[in-house]
C-alpha cells in the first residue's frame, strides 16, 4: 500500500487525514453524550417527596410507618428539609402518600414524584434520564378557558367611572353611562355641548376605545379589535406564569404549561396519577382585593355581601388587588385564630401605606372572590368580604387578614395568593387521566417498533454495502446514544409517543446521509479512480446535497416546534435534534473510521 498524496495550492497535502484534534472532539463529544444517555437507561423509580416546614422525622421513623403498613421502600434519602422515600413497587405510591400525608405535621407538603434509579456516581455528575411526556410515563391533563369577558367587562367599568368623574368636574348633571354585557358602553348626554365635551375627553384619554354617535346625545364605546388581542395575549401569557407558579407550590415537577388556542391553557402533570390536590389548586381562580368601606349609595360605591349575608359598601375601585402579594403564609393569631400574614412588592406597599394613612381609624375590606361555570357554561363570580378590620395604624408592606376561616383553609389561600392571583377568571373545561399501565405499554411499543426499525436498517446497510455498511451501522449506533444524550441534556426536552416516532424516522435519516456518501464513493470508484481518491471526493461531493436537504427538513422540524403544540412539539424536537446529530455522526464519525482504515488505500477497481 503506497501513500496517497495530491497537489493542493502548489503544497503536498495528505488525502483522508484528520488532524489530533479532530479525533479528541469526536471521542470527548461520544464519551459525554454516552454518560448522559446512561440514565435513561436505568429509568426511574417511584418516590414520595416531602417538604418539612418544622422538624425533620428520622429516616428510620418514616421507614416503620410505611413497614407497618406493608408498603416495600428501596431507600430514604433526606437532605435538608426534605426527605424521598423510594418505593419499590409503584402501584402502592398512592397508598404511601396518603399514609404519609395522614402521619406528617400538617404544614408538611406531600407529593408523588418519580426520581432517577441510575447509580449514585452517575448522578453526582449532574447526568438525568430523559424526562418522559404524559403519554408515555401518565397522568393527568387540563384544558382551561380564560374568560376574557371578565376582563372586557373590568375595562369597560374603569372607562365608566372615568367618564362619571369626568362630568362631575365639568358639574354636567343628568350624564347617564351604562355598561353592556358585552363589554361596551353607552353613554347619554344631557346636551349636544356636553357630548360635544365626553367625546373629546374620550379621544385624549381613550384612544384605544371606538366612540361612536348614535343620535339623541348618545354615544356608544367599544374596544377596538386591535386593542382587544393585545389584552388577550398579555391576560393569557400573565396567567399562564400564574399557572406555571401554583404548579411549583404544589410541588410537581416536569409540568408542561402552555397557550393553545386564542384563549384557553393546556397543563400536563406527567406522573400524577392523584390530581385531586392539583385540580382544586389549579382550577381555582381565587384572588384577594381590598376596599374602602364606604357610607351607604355613595357615588361609585358597590355592594359585596359578607360570608354571612350582611351587606357592605365598598369603593368600586379597589384600594390594592392580588397582583401585588409576593408573600403569604397561614398562621395561628394572637386570639388562636388563623390568620394570613400578607407581604406586598414595593408598588402595593406604597399604595397600601398612602391608603393607610390618609384612612387611619377608618375601616377597610377585604374582598375574596372565586369563578365557576354553571350550567349554562358561562362564567359566574362570587364575591364575599371574608373580614372588615379598622386601620388602628399606617400600614406598610406586611400586615395580616383574618376571617379566613379554619387553618386548613387559610393554608389554601395562603398557597393561592403566595402562587398569584389570576388576571382573568379561568375554568376547566377538559381533564383527562393516563394511567400509569397505558403509558409503559405505549413506552414498551414505541421502542419496539424503533428496535425493528434500527434492526432491519442495519442488516440491510451490512449486507448491501458490505465494509462500509459497518461503519455505517456504527455511525448510526453512535447516533443513537448522542441523540438520546442531547434529549436528556436539554433543559425542558421531553420525549413523547410521537417523540419516538421522531427516533424512528431519524434512523432512516441518519442512514440516508451515509447512502449518499458511499454512492458517491463507489461512482469514483467505477470512473478508475484509487479507493483513496474516491473516499475523499465521495465525502466532498455529497456535502453540498447532504446541507441542502438537512436544511430544509430542520427548516419544516423548527416550524412544527414554534406553531405547534404537545405531541407535535415532541416529534419537531426529536426530529430537529437527529438531524444534527446525524450530519455529525454520517460526516464527521463516519470519515473519521474510513480515514483511519481505508484512507491511504491508492488501489483502482477495488469492490466496494
Amino acid at each position: 500500500m503506497q501513500k496517497t498524496t495530491q497537489k493542493r495550492t502548489g503544497r503536498t497535502t495528505l488525502l483522508n487525514h484528520y488532524p489530533a484534534w479532530k479525533y479528541v472532539v469526536l471521542i470527548t463529544t461520544i464519551i459525554i453524550m454516552l454518560f448522559s444517555a446512561l440514565p435513561s437507561w436505568f429509568g426511574e423509580s417511584p418516590a414520595i417527596m416531602i417538604s418539612h416546614k418544622g422538624n425533620t422525622p428520622s429516616a428510620v421513623a418514616i421507614k416503620a410507618i410505611l413497614d407497618n403498613k406493608d408498603v416495600d421502600v428501596t431507600r430514604i434519602d433526606q437532605q435538608g428539609n426534605k426527605t424521598t422515600v423510594v418505593l419499590d413497587n409503584a402501584s402502592q405510591q398512592n397508598a404511601a402518600k396518603q399514609i404519609l400525608a395522614k402521619r406528617m405535621p400538617e404544614d408538611d407538603t406531600v407529593t408523588l414524584a418519580m426520581v432517577p434509579a441510575a447509580p449514585a456516581w452517575l448522578l453526582d455528575m449532574g447526568f438525568k434520564p430523559i424526562k418522559l411526556g404524559l403519554d408515555l410515563r401518565g397522568g393527568v391533563q387540563f384544558l382551561l378557558d380564560v374568560d376574557m369577558q371578565q376582563v372586557f367587562h373590568a375595562h369597560a367599568t374603569q372607562a365608566a367611572d372615568a367618564v362619571r368623574e369626568h362630568a362631575r368636574a365639568l358639574r354636567v348633571r343628568g350624564v347617564r353611562v351604562q355598561v353592556n354585557a358585552d363589554g361596551d358602553l353607552k353613554i347619554v348626554a344631557p346636551s349636544s355641548a356636553s357630548e360635544g365635551e365626553l367625546r373629546q375627553f374620550l379621544r385624549e384619554q381613550y384612544p384605544q376605545w371606538e366612540v361612536k354617535g348614535s343620535g339623541d346625545n348618545t354615544l356608544t364605546m367599544s374596544l377596538k379589535e386591535a386593542e382587544k388581542q393585545t389584552l388577550t395575549n398579555l391576560t393569557v401569557q400573565q396567567n399562564l406564569q400564574t399557572m406555571r407558579s401554583r404548579i411549583e407550590e404544589l410541588g410537581i415537577t416536569e409540568a408542561a404549561v402552555q397557550r393553545q388556542g386564542e384563549h384557553r391553557i393546556r397543563i400536563e402533570l406527567p406522573g400524577v396519577q392523584d390530581p385531586a390536590a392539583a385540580k382544586n389548586v389549579i382550577g381555582a381562580t381565587a384572588s384577594l382585593a381590598f376596599y374602602e368601606v364606604v357610607s351607604d349609595y355613595k357615588p361609585g360605591s358597590m355592594v359585596i355581601p359578607e360570608q354571612n349575608g350582611r351587606p357592605v359598601h365598598v369603593n368600586r375601585k379597589p384600594v390594592l388587588s392580588g397582583e401585588h402579594i409576593v408573600d403569604a403564609r397561614a398562621s395561628m393569631g394572637e386570639m388562636g385564630m388563623p390568620e394570613v400574614n400578607i407581604s406586598l412588592d414595593s408598588t402595593g406597599g406604597k399604595k397600601m401605606s398612602d391608603f393607610s394613612a390618609q384612612h387611619i381609624g377608618k375601616p377597610m375590606a377585604t374582598a375574596y372572590s372565586e369563578y365557576s361555570r354553571n350550567a349554562e357554561d358561562k362564567t359566574e363570580q362570587e364575591t364575599s368580604i371574608i373580614s372588615v378590620a379598622t386601620i388602628q395604624s399606617q400600614l406598610g408592606n406586611r400586615f395580616r387578614i383574618t376571617g379566613v376561616g379554619t387553618l386548613p383553609e387559610a393554608q389554601d389561600l395562603a398557597l393561592l395568593l403566595r402562587a398569584g392571583s389570576l388576571t382573568a377568571p379561568v375554568t376547566i373545561v377538559e381533564e383527562r387521566t393516563i394511567g400509569p399501565s397505558l403509558g409503559a405499554e405505549n413506552i414498551q411499543n414505541g421502542f419496539a417498533a424503533l428496535a425493528m426499525g434500527m434492526g432491519l436498517t442495519l442488516l440491510f446497510m451490512a449486507v448491501w454495502y458490505r465494509k462500509l455498511g459497518w461503519v455505517a451501522n456504527l455511525a448510526l449506533v453512535v447516533n443513537m446514544v448522542m441523540l438520546l444524550g442531547l434529549i436528556a441534556l436539554l433543559p425542558g426536552a421531553v420525549l413523547t409517543l410521537p417523540g419516538i416516532a421522531g427516533l424512528v424516522l431519524t434512523v432512516g435519516m441518519a442512514v440516508d446521509t451515509n447512502v449518499l456518501i458511499f454512492e458517491r464513493i463507489k461512482e469514483k470508484v467505477r470512473e478508475g479512480r484509487s479507493l483513496a481518491q474516491s473516499i475523499d471526493l465521495g465525502f466532498s461531493s455529497a456535502f453540498a446535497t447532504i446541507l441542502d436537504s438537512n436544511i430544509t427538513t430542520l427548516i419544516s422540524a423548527a416550524t412544527l416546534y414554534a406553531i405547534g403544540n404537545g405531541p407535535i412539539q415532541g416529534f419537531a424536537l426529536t426530529l430537529g435534534l437527529g438531524l444534527l446529530t446525524s450530519m455529525f455522526t454520517g460526516i464527521f464519525a463516519s470519515r473519521a473510521v474510513i480515514n483511519l482504515v481505508w484512507g491511504r488505500d491508492s488501489r483502482r477497481g477495488v469492490r466496494v
